[in-house]
């Protein structure tokens, strides 16, 4: 079978803010062949797979028709994809509901509470906000009158600060959060320092979920190792910057062997990807938790798909 890949940069409708960087656009692959496309989704700036040979990789992959697959989250992610949809259209092509956050992106004060409210029209009820770019104290006012208004029943509250504290602030921090009844927060602090990691998850009165902590880990021992070095509540899964599909199943297993929480979320893909990620939790898993998968929305120029965002949840078909 004959592939062939293409770039394609995605818009974002706003400046999408994290304590990172500012996105304006976010360049992505596709992968076609036979009717079918997949998505590679290259995290530029995050990814181990930005590397300047990326493109003739993805070529040598068309090239051998798959058989080819090199060591690249993104790569093997749209691999998987494809083969999927290969060889099970009928069931890759099902419809499917999952329940997701409404993400908000950070900004200023006002800016950040009008997205809030946003969402809340929208009717979502997990709630998932970047912090860690503005002042903490307007921050936490932010999270303190949204808790005033919804009960932990009404509304979940998730935090992401995307790495923002430094180990000395962080604990002083999450305990301020913790007064507002807080499910989560994600990457408190830098990934690569387990100790101060394993402390926080230890000490924290909010539990925390590992993100970019899982980036670049692959083998099987390296998985079980840092799961058993940090002890997190959770750990949130990009399989675009995690390995791919096969990888994730792993961490999972690893998780829950420990008693550890996880969910699914993207790592800014095209409604190509979404579907795929979708289709994949749907297929193995039990979907209880809302999963991060509501950015599909983010793009002026995202490809057609039939994905559906209403009432807290993604839907498929």
């Amino acid at each position: 079978m004959i592939f062939s890949c293409s770039k394609y940069r995605l818009y974002f409708r706003f400046e999408a803010r994290t304590s990172r960087a500012v996105m304006r656009y976010k360049d992505t692959y596709f992968i076609e062949g036979d009717g079918v496309v997949a998505e590679c989704p290259l995290f530029a700036g995050l990814s181990a797979d930005d590397v300047p040979d990326y493109e003739r990789q993805l070529m040598r992959v068309c090239s051998s028709g798959l058989e080819y697959v090199p060591d690249y989250s993104s790569i093997i992610f749209g691999v998987e994809s494809m083969r999927r949809l290969l060889e099970n259209p009928v069931n890759s092509s099902q419809s499917w509901s999952v329940p997701i956050n409404g993400l908000v992106w950070m900004g200023d004060k006002r800016l950040m509470q009008e997205r809030v409210e946003q969402k809340l029209a929208e009717g979502f009820r997990c709630i998932k906000l970047k912090i860690g770019g503005i002042d903490f104290a307007d921050e936490l006012d932010m999270v303190a009158s949204l808790r005033s208004r919804f009960s932990p029943s009404d509304l979940e509250i998730r935090l992401d600060a995307n790495g923002a504290f430094t180990p000395d602030n962080a604990l002083q921090r999450l305990d301020a959060l913790s007064r507002h009844c807080i499910h989560s927060l994600e990457q408190p602090v830098k990934a690569g320092q387990w100790e101060a990691m394993e402390r926080i998850c230890r000490e924290s009165p909010i539990p925390i979920a590992l993100d970019e902590e899982l980036i670049g880990v692959r083998s099987d021992a390296d998985k079980a190792s840092m799961l058993d070095a940090i002890r997190p509540q959770y750990i949130i899964l990009k399989p675009a910057l995690c390995g791919g599909f096969a990888h994730s199943d792993v961490w999972i297993a690893a998780a829950r062997a420990r008693g550890i929480g996880w969910w699914a979320t993207s790592a800014l893909e095209s409604n190509v990807g979404l579907a795929a990620i979708g289709s994949w939790l749907t297929s193995k898993y039990e979907i209880t938790l809302p999963q991060g998968l509501g950015t599909g929305a983010l793009y002026t120029n995202n490809i057609p798909a039939p994905l559906t965002v209403a009432s807290g949840r993604l839907t498929f078909g």
